[in-house]
């Protein structure tokens, strides 16, 4: 029973099924029906406004095209308008020019009138020109040539003897002056400036309270005096002298700082290496002290500002530098004077004169411990420094190394000239400067080819002039070289001296 109900359900639901399926169906094809008209309408309708627009398009670019060809046609206008007034700009000034054109050519014709008649009158005037000359050089009997070259000849004569005349007179003038006021100047720069001169020696003696204090320097197996002498560089000599050591040096530093060293030990009494080496060291410091103070009252004596401290500094260490006697820093200081009262004189730089003369032997400070001239150390030192330009040429040229270039440097050459001549001034006499300077060139004359020799420069120079003949150029450098060492083994001298070998051929002929 309950199968029977069961497969009625069955073809019950199937039918249903069935049934709505061919519903649903024919709800479907009716709704594709309805779409497919709205689809259609839809074209119909962007038809119809794609065709408006299109029409609307058409009629703005008609319009578009009306505007832009009506302002063509107005521009053309314009255009042709200012063609119109241009045409008539030209015309108007092509008018101008062809009535300027005909003002010209009738003053072109006027000026040719003129010009042919200024010609006329100028052969007319030329003509009777030539005629007056031809009737002076009758008269004169002489041409112009002649007679210009006549008085060109008087008028020059006469101007040469004129001027020989007057130039004879000024030069006897200038020289009778001159002299007259060089005389006054360096009179009065001498009588202005009156340095002391102390002549010092390469030795110092030092007294002794008695003689066993030999002994005790010496010290034992000699270690006292060895120690002093290695300390200080110098050489002590312990002789018969009674009561005195002599102290020896060619460095003036040296033996100051040994003498006070040895002074300061005497006075203790205890006389040991260690001790020794104490004073030394305090001496040092005394000494330093010294030169210090002593270049510091040079510029001060001098009133000189603004050098700079090594320079001071070694201004001091020549106080115990001497040149042939003479103390080299009182010598600086009075060449300084001297060149500033001249200076002052002469209306030149005073404060350059007095710079460039406490300072041109500056190089003498350390010419023990530099190669070259005293001149070239200074003139170094002077650039190192930063001195001007005109106190290196002062310092250069007071030996006459190079020539001066300002007139303060001939005055600090004066000066040094004037210091160096005081009476007193130098120790050597004249007889041993006279025979240093002959054996300097007895020296050159012992080498075969020396034709002529000559020492200048207080005998910083020694110039030989060679036979041309025997000695060629390449043998000028032998023998200078071959005469210095000779001179360096013969000679003791201060410095250096400069071997200066010259060769020169000349050819000389008479016309007969």
């Amino acid at each position: 029973m309950w199968a029977i109900y069961a497969g009625i359900a069955l073809i019950a639901l199937a039918a249903g099924l069935v049934s709505g399926y061919f519903y649903r169906k024919n709800v479907m094809e009716k709704k594709l029906g309805q779409t497919d008209e709205v689809i259609q309408n839809l074209l119909e309708d962007a038809k119809h406004k794609a065709e408006d627009k299109r029409k609307e398009a058409v009629l703005e670019a008609k319009e578009e095209i009306i505007r832009l060809k009506n302002e063509l046609d107005k521009e053309v206008r314009d255009r042709r308008a200012e063609v119109s007034r241009q045409e008539r700009r030209v015309n108007q000034r092509e008018e101008s020019l062809d009535k300027k054109f005909d003002n010209l050519e009738a003053r072109e014709e006027s000026l040719n009138e003129k010009y042919a008649a200024a010609e006329q009158l100028e052969a007319q005037a030329q003509e009777l020109h030539d005629k007056q000359h031809a009737e002076l050089e009758r008269i004169a009997g002489l041409s112009a040539e002649e007679a210009k070259a006549i008085l060109v000849d008087r008028v020059q004569k006469d101007a040469y003897h004129d001027a020989a005349v007057m130039v004879r007179e000024i030069e006897a003038q200038a020289k009778d002056e001159a002299e007259k006021k060089a005389r006054n100047i360096v009179a009065l720069a001498i009588q202005k400036c009156a340095a002391d001169h102390v002549a010092e020696t390469t030795v110092s003696v030092v007294a002794l309270p008695n003689d066993d204090m030999k002994g005790r320097i010496i010290g034992r197996e000699g270690r006292n005096i060895r120690t002093l002498e290695t300390a200080t560089g110098v050489d002590l000599i312990i002789d018969d002298t009674p009561e005195a050591v002599i102290i020896s040096a060619f460095d003036p530093v040296r033996r100051e700082i040994a003498r006070i060293a040895l002074e300061k030990l005497i006075m203790d009494g205890r006389i040991h290496p260690a001790r020794i080496e104490e004073m030394v060291e305090k001496a040092k410091r005394e000494v330093d002290q010294q030169i210090r103070e002593a270049g510091e009252q040079a510029v001060f004596e001098t009133n000189l500002h603004s050098i700079h401290p090594e320079l001071v500094k070694l201004l001091g260490r020549m106080r115990y530098r001497t040149s042939y006697g003479q103390n080299v820093l009182n010598h600086s200081i009075e060449v300084s004077h001297l060149a500033g009262v001249m200076a002052a004189e002469l209306g030149c730089d005073v404060t350059l004169a007095k710079r460039a003369g406490l300072l041109h032997d500056i190089g003498k400070a350390i010419d023990h411990e530099v190669e070259g001239t005293h001149v070239t150390i200074g003139a170094e030192l002077a650039k190192k420094f930063h001195e001007s330009d005109k106190v290196i040429n002062c310092i250069m040229a007071h030996h006459n190394d190079v020539e001066p270039t300002c007139v303060e440097a001939v005055l600090v050459q004066a000066a040094d000239a004037i210091s160096a001549a005081r009476p007193g001034a130098r120790r050597e006499s004249l007889e041993n400067y006279i025979k240093r300077l002959e054996k300097l060139e007895a020296i050159a004359y012992t080498f075969e080819g020396v034709d002529s020799c000559y020492a200048i420069q207080s005998g910083r120079e020694v110039r030989i002039i060679v036979k041309p003949e025997d000695v060629n150029d390449a043998g000028t450098l032998i023998l200078a070289k071959e005469i210095a060492k000779k001179i360096e083994a013969e000679m003791e001298y201060p410095g250096q001296i400069k071997v200066n070998v010259i060769r020169e051929t000349r050819s000389v002929e008479f016309a007969k």
